[in-house]
């Protein structure tokens, strides 16, 4: 019996019954294996990490290429006019920090113009990387074109409710899409507007407005001679006459400007122009056109679209501008920064394009009763 109770007392037991307790305790209390103390990650969420944006960053000022500032040209475009995409790659502002976007309805007209637009798009990102654009999105309708796109038919006063509810729809489509968190400025600009000045988008900029719009005109021939005439009718001044009109429509009324049958008599922008007069000279504005419309991103952020129902009953970019005014912000125009517009045009055949002039004479008051429209040649403006 002694000689067993030696044998469990011995040190050397002892010192091995310590190590494997030691090394239980250890086992128990280390962390996982692949731990380390080093600071977890940023959480990911789809295999990216999050990322915060400051909006109040970002700034749309007079100087958007000293400042590095985003613009967003966008151009709802039904045809594709080789002329207005030479013109959009003469603008002179930095093309890496322009981004374009389109919108082409379904059409077959559509389907030639997305081919068109497919191609001259590709031979530039495709080209020297100094001469891209910092991105291009191209969208597809995803609604019908109510009415025919020839300029006959798409003026008519009956077309317009629809017409122009249809281009609201493609309008908020495209800029609720395209702008990003980056975009300082946004330029609207008609597919067909096929000549501006190169200094465009700077010189909307530099009266950092937050919304401002050119007065656009439009080129056509006058017993076979070059004449222009004022051409957007819907940059205007309220008047007592349009806002009485208003008060009695329904809701779901519009009140369309130009038109005999539905005479205003607001004060149109087309008609301020003062030959040889200051390019810079602004004018504030109640309704504006789309045709070349500058707007700072953060109108439409604040949530500015182009309503496509009666909104106080006016609708896209009347009904946007009526918009930005119920938001705080006012919308300029500068009657004597002239865009000029081609002159009208209907298919007749596959192959064959017409002139055909809005107004049947020089002086026609078909579209506001009243009022002499004086033309005079192309650089010279009009009376």
């Amino acid at each position: 019996m002694a000689a067993r109770s030696l044998r469990r007392s011995n040190p050397i037991t002892l010192f091995l019954a310590l190590v494997l307790f030691l090394g239980f305790l250890i086992f128990i209390l280390s962390p996982p294996s692949g731990s380390s103390s080093t600071p977890p990650k940023a959480p990911r969420v789809g295999h990216r990490p999050i990322t915060n944006y400051k909006m109040n960053n970002i700034n749309a000022t007079k100087d958007p290429v000293g400042n590095r500032e985003r613009v967003l040209v966008l151009t709802p475009l039904a045809r594709f006019y080789p002329e207005y995409w030479e013109n959009v790659l003469k603008l002179t502002f930095p093309r890496e920090l322009m981004e374009l976007g389109f919108i082409v309805p379904k059409t077959r007209e559509g389907n030639a113009a997305l081919k068109q637009l497919e191609d001259a798009v590709g031979k530039v990102q495709s080209g020297p990387k100094k001469g891209h654009f910092h991105g291009v999105t191209i969208l597809r309708q995803d609604f019908e074109t109510p009415t025919p796109q020839n300029e006959k038919d798409r003026h008519a006063l009956g077309a317009q409710k629809l017409r122009r509810a249809a281009m609201a729809r493609a309008r908020n489509s495209l800029v609720f899409t395209t702008i990003g968190t980056e975009t300082a400025w946004v330029l609207w600009l008609d597919s067909d507007i096929i000549e501006t000045p190169v200094t465009l988008i700077q010189d909307l900029a530099s009266h950092d407005k937050a919304i401002i719009v050119p007065n656009c005109f439009q080129r056509y021939t006058d017993n076979g001679g070059a004449a222009v005439r004022p051409y957007d009718f819907n940059s205007w001044h309220d008047s007592e006459r349009a806002l009485e009109m208003a008060s009695k429509m329904g809701d779901d009324d519009v009140l369309f400007e130009g038109y005999s049958e539905m005479a205003t008599y607001r004060s149109l922008m087309a008609y301020e122009h003062v030959k040889n007069g200051d390019a810079n000279a602004e004018t504030t504005l109640e309704g504006v056109g789309g045709t070349a419309l500058m707007v700072k991103a953060e109108v439409h952020r604040d949530g500015a679209m182009f309503p496509p129902f009666a909104f106080y009953n006016l609708i896209e970019t009347e009904g946007f501008a009526k918009m930005a005014r119920r938001l705080g912000y006012q919308p300029y125009g500068l009657p004597n920064y002239l865009v000029p517009m081609p002159p009208p045009v209907i298919q007749t055949h596959a192959s064959t394009l017409t002139y055909l002039p809005r107004y049947t004479t020089t002086t026609s008051s078909k579209f506001h009763p009243g009022r002499k429209r004086g033309l005079n040649w192309f650089g010279l403006g009009w009376g």
